[in-house]
């Protein structure tokens, strides 16, 4: 496209300069032409002052300054053409004659130019077709090469990243810092025979901080960084990815000692086999280079590789072995202390005010990553300016976590009185359900205004980390899950499209229970069915069954019981407690929102 577009572009530049010359005349007054009866009148009558040949072209100046242009015939002199016209050598002795002679370059111009601007034209036409070659040529040639971003330990443009700008993750930092150690000071582990690590890989869910401890990994060290994901290797052509391998560990061995950081390597490091195009596939073929590479180091050569990724289950066993992968880190989600740090480091650049309690906003959010954190600190940002305040305070935090979970409120979102209290019966079933089981998290909020796709929310909060959750804690969750539900139907006699999700994620829970757990008391301590992940169009199709029929429906039965108990479990609490429901419908139908604090004073 960009070839015939500098065509186009030189065929109208050619047009307008040829238009422009064929109707360029000078703006100056041209002296009269006349012809050479009258030239020889005016000398014979005086009044020519003098005149100027120049080769065929008579300029003829009268006494009075008056200029005229006549023509003689060519070859023949001007004193032979005027006697033809009657004027004697005397009459013409006593005018100025001046024979004009053209410089050499003058001539030389006018013979050549009418040759020289088309072939300085083709000349520039050829030299834009060159230049588009040459342009092909160069990405042809880079196209197997990496496209890795490196980035120099003695760059003073970006501020180098540290174990210090990592919060929490205390062992993988422990197990990192031996990598620092051996890229700083190889010679501590060779003499003892220690071999350095040739990769490490890094496990965790998405936002944990994969990226970021591998180039503090760097930052520590001091040692040059390549970046690069893994879908980065593959194209629609063979051998590109295994080439831009073979070039990215080219440049590293160069810049030893360095850290090759690849991000994402599930991409290409998916077990061999199962691709579509078999021997011949190009992620296979990028992965066999990969560890044809990493076999190839030297002992000695200081390049470590370290990989993320959060789907360690699908990589080849060839990848993991020892001697490629020698170790691996686990990043999980951080815990309540964690979170508090990675809020202190995430807010250090902003505004807070002075009585804003982050180990507060560290409780209300259990699960979330250390990218969610600093996603929340952003958007209460986003609040404080949209209000015009210059202080972030607990009033922009606090709903800040509910918009990371939910999405934002639809305040717009116009709701008939008649589905508002239905929305209120709903929320406050599941927090007074919630609030009077033993075994269920703390009620925090309740609130009917719609937020993302919910028409309102109860938030419940552990009061502290979990890792473990007991068959008590879960039917408790299933009893409140259904409170909405229960609610929904004693004091309308109806069901509504409301408790969905609800229903969706009880049986949900309701199954895990059963075939994940081994804690159905009928069937059993035993799991029921084994996913198996088909690679067709990067999608999980099938679930192995390793049970039969009549287990089946032993299962099913199993499941419907569960949650069939829990709804009547809900529903004998709304019942005993219908003039408490009351309170809590109108205070929700008041203020729309209710703090632990204001519920808990509602239930006394």
């Amino acid at each position: 496209m960009s070839l015939v577009k500098n065509i186009g572009i030189f065929i109208i530049v050619f047009a307008i300069f040829a238009f422009a010359l064929s109707r360029y005349t000078p703006q100056d007054a041209k002296p009269e032409d006349v012809s050479l009866n009258v030239v020889a009148t005016q000398i014979i009558e005086g009044t020519v002052e003098k005149i100027e040949i120049e080769q065929e072209k008579l300029t003829i100046i009268l006494n009075d300054e008056t200029e005229h242009v006549s023509h003689k015939e060519p070859g023949e002199s001007l004193a032979t053409t005027l006697s033809n016209f009657g004027v004697s050598a005397e009459q013409l002795r006593g005018i100025e004659v001046i024979v004009k002679q053209d410089s050499a370059w003058v001539v030389w111009m006018s013979a050549l130019l009418p040759f020289l601007v088309p072939i300085l034209l083709i000349g520039v036409f050829i030299y834009f077709m060159m230049r588009q070659v040459q342009g092909a040529n160069s990405k042809a040639m880079s196209f197997g090469q990496s496209t890795a971003r490196q980035t120099s330990p003695n760059d003073g443009k970006k501020k180098k990243t540290t174990f210090k700008e990592v919060a929490g993750a205390k062992e993988a930092k422990e197990e990192l810092q031996e990598v620092v150690e051996f890229l700083q000071n190889p010679q501590k582990f060779l003499s003892l025979g220690a071999k350095i690590p040739k990769g490490v890989l890094l496990v965790g869910p998405p936002g944990t901080g994969k990226t970021l401890i591998a180039r503090a990994v760097a930052g520590e060290a001091g040692v040059p960084f390549f970046h690069i994901s893994g879908s980065e290797f593959v194209e629609m052509f063979v051998g590109v990815g295994a080439s831009r391998v073979r070039d990215l560990f080219r440049k590293a061995k160069k810049s030893a000692p360095c850290i090759v950081f690849m991000d994402e390597i599930d991409a290409v490091g998916r077990q061999r086999g199962t691709g579509l195009g078999g021997s011949h596939d190009e992620r296979e073929q990028t992965l066999n280079q990969i560890l044809v590479e990493m076999d190839g180091f030297d002992t000695e050569t200081n390049v470590i590789v370290i990989a993320a990724t959060n789907r360690p289950d699908v990589l080849d066993p060839a990848l993991l072995r020892p001697g490629r992968f020698d170790r691996r880190v686990t990043l999980d989600l951080p815990d309540i202390s964690e979170r508090e740090q990675i809020l202190k480091i995430h807010a250090s650049n902003k505004p807070l005010e002075e009585n804003v309690d982050i180990r507060k906003i560290a409780e209300r959010t259990p699960g979330f990553s250390g990218a969610d954190l600093e996603n929340l600190l952003n958007e209460a940002a986003i609040f404080t300016a949209r209000k015009n305040k210059k202080i972030i305070t607990m009033e922009e935090l606090l709903p800040s976590i509910e918009k990371v979970i939910l999405g934002p409120e639809r305040k717009s979102r116009v709701i008939s009185d008649k589905e508002k209290k239905i929305t209120a019966y709903h929320e406050a079933g599941h927090a007074l359900v919630g609030h009077l089981l033993p075994n269920t998290d703390p009620v925090h909020k309740i609130s009917i205004i719609p937020r993302g796709r919910a028409g309102g929310y109860t938030m419940s909060l552990p009061s502290e980390d979990k890792y473990f959750h007991s068959k008590s804690e879960f039917i408790d969750e299933l009893a409140m899950m259904l409170g909405g539900y229960a609610a929904e139907e004693i004091f309308f006699g109806d069901i509504t499209t409301g408790p969905s999700s609800d229903l969706q994620r009880a049986t949900k829970t309701a199954r895990n229970i059963v075939t994940r757990y081994g804690m159905s008391d009928k069937l059993g301590p035993r799991t029921f069915g084994k996913k198996e992940e088909m690679i067709f169009l990067g999608k999980e199709m099938a679930e192995e069954k390793d049970y039969s029929e009549e287990t089946a429906k032993s299962i099913d039965d199993e499941i419907s019981a569960l949650v069939e108990e829990a709804l009547k479990t809900a529903k004998k609490i709304i019942t005993e407690k219908k003039p408490v429901m009351e309170k809590v419908v109108a205070a929700l139908l008041e203020k729309e929102t209710l703090e632990k604090e204001a519920f808990e004073d509602l239930l006394v």
